[in-house]
């Protein structure tokens, strides 16, 4: 079953009471979660809202804005072991035969590693441990903008406590998809996704979920826009994790290209690798390939950047490079949040048709799309943008106005809190669909 957001203010009773949240995450904030950030931040000031980490503090990279809210986080971690295990252990106790019924129902699945089995064992741990908590605290719904370990805790609480659940899916959270991906989806109240190709791919996996379509927010404040110049070395941007599913070897495939045609341009690679927080694992593959096909000196590689020095970073370059493709295992992005970050600061988009993106990449209006693993159409497209510096200008304007209107923090966050507002008046009204 699917079902539209409604506009903001309104509900579907349009007299119930706020309902009381509470937000769970393995780490908040994380610097790699800026659209997590900004969709939790936008329900805390339209609901009650409280957030609980299953991990302890993180704050690398993290923008000052950040690190503010950080402080009103309720965290758990190593420190409060002792309180979960004896969480566990009273459950255990008191009714063995539920603890292992849910145990095994959360716990013994056929995990791909011993890392997402560590993720989901401590996730349940949390959940026993947190259920009591937040029917006595008088919780209404739980929050899990993420499939896995926060998921498999608000699912515990659920089955605990009665308290009802509402997760995010997205992107390469639905292939290779985790073994119990569709009974999450199955028990969930609803589904919010950001984009439509993944609602379809949802629906396909889980018929009878419920499934809403709510954009992601715009993550930086945009103060100024890119000047697109083009009187010099085209300067390319590409930006994000060094994952198989960013398609940056085909990147410098391109490039390689593009230097043999003689096109003066330089890239810029932001990000890194690393299996820690979720980074990926071909950060020394890249930087490899760079060298072998002779670049040096035509890509530089910043590494992470803090959520506050990526605006300027967006300024000072021309053409945003987006070359995602689909893994062999099926794993692909929705729609990167680098690529919502360059458009919303007005600069035009090379990208590949992947999933979602040809949703906000609208080739000929926001930029120009090209087949996945195409190095040579990626350096052609490239090449359109450098040659017609006025088309690129008016691609960037383009971009910049659908950024805003598809990802307004302010449409957008009503559009969650009235999800949270509409389920919450439905279940007191008996009205859910199931």
């Amino acid at each position: 079953m699917t079902q539209e957001a409604t506009e903001p203010g309104r509900t579907a009773s349009g007299s119930a009471p706020l309902p009381r949240v509470a937000v769970i995450l393995l780490w908040y904030p994380l610097f790699t979660q800026p659209f997590i950030f900004r969709d939790v931040e936008g329900l805390k000031a339209r609901l009650p809202v409280e957030v609980h980490t299953l991990y302890g503090l993180n704050l690398r990279l993290c923008s000052q804005e950040m690190r503010d809210a950080a402080q009103d986080a309720r965290r758990l971690g190593l420190r409060a072991l002792p309180r979960i295990l004896g969480s566990a252990v009273r459950l255990l106790v008191t009714h063995p035969r539920r603890f292992c019924r849910l145990f095994a129902d959360n716990v013994c699945r056929g995990w791909p590693s011993l890392e997402v089995l560590g993720e989901n064992l401590w996730a349940f741990l949390c959940g026993v441990h947190l259920a009591p908590i937040l029917a006595a605290s008088g919780i209404d719904c739980t929050y899990a903008p993420w499939p896995r370990g926060t998921t498999t805790a608000a699912r515990t609480i659920m089955q605990l406590a009665g308290i009802p659940y509402v997760t995010t899916v997205r992107g390469n959270n639905l292939a290779p998809a985790d073994p119990d991906l569709g009974d999450k989806m199955r028990d969930a109240a609803l589904v919010r996704t950001n984009n439509r190709a993944d609602m379809k791919r949802i629906l396909a996996m889980t018929p009878s979920a419920r499934v809403e379509v709510i954009y992601n927010c715009l993550t930086l404040h945009v103060d100024s826009l890119s000047p697109v110049a083009l009187n010099g070395p085209a300067r390319l941007l590409a930006a994000g994790r060094f994952d198989v599913t960013k398609g940056f070897d085909v990147l410098m495939r391109a490039c390689a290209i593009l230097r043999d045609r003689s096109v003066p341009f330089h890239l810029t690679l932001v990000g890194g690798g690393g299996k820690m927080m979720g980074l990926g694992g071909m950060g020394g593959s890249i930087h490899d390939l760079c060298r072998e096909l002779g670049l040096e000196e035509h890509v530089s590689f910043p590494g992470l950047v803090s959520h506050d020095a990526f605006p300027d970073i967006l300024r000072a370059h021309d053409i945003f490079v987006a070359p995602c493709v689909v893994a062999p295992d099926g794993q692909c992005d929705g729609i990167p949040n680098t690529l919502i970050e360059a458009m919303s600061f007005g600069l035009p988009v090379v990208a590949s048709d992947v999933n979602a993106i040809p949703e906000i990449v609208r080739s000929q209006e926001t930029g120009l799309l090209v087949p996945q693993r195409d190095a040579e159409a990626l350096a052609d497209a490239i090449m359109t943008l450098v040659s017609s510096p006025e088309t690129a200008r008016r691609y960037g304007a383009n971009a910049a106005a659908l950024a805003r209107e598809l990802f307004s923090p302010e449409h957008n966050g009503s559009l969650l809190a009235d999800l949270f507002i509409r389920e919450h008046a439905c279940r007191g009204n008996n009205q859910c669909a199931e």
